[in-house]
């Protein structure tokens, strides 16, 4: 997990790096559509990729909790699914920032 993490972030610093050698092309507006394709990739793929590994740990800890305690499955169950709403909010917030993205490319 620890290597896929850096090699993400390696990967970004490199793409990040690149952009200054591509400044004079990009004063006519060459080549800046597909630094905006992949950054509206990488804001889904980041956004969606938090969010499984959130509401899994989410389900996991109210699914042992459950277990533990069934008597309070009620009360865990509604603080679960509030945690899981505004957990799939900022799935959503990166969706919304990559059409806004997607929206510079016209």
């Amino acid at each position: 997990m620890r290597r896929m993490i850096t090699s993400l972030f390696v990967f970004a610093v490199m793409l990040l790096s690149a952009m200054p050698a591509m400044a004079a092309e990009g004063a006519n507006g060459g080549g800046s559509n597909g630094i905006i394709a992949i950054a509206t990739a990488l804001a889904v793929a980041i956004a969606a990729f938090g969010g499984g590994i959130g509401q899994g740990n989410a389900v996991n800890g109210a699914m042992q909790g459950i277990a533990r305690n069934p008597g309070a499955s009620g009360k865990i169950m509604t603080n679960m699914i509030i945690g899981l709403a505004m957990i799939e909010s900022l799935v959503i917030y990166g969706l919304v920032i990559a059409f806004m993205l997607l929206g510079k490319m016209g």
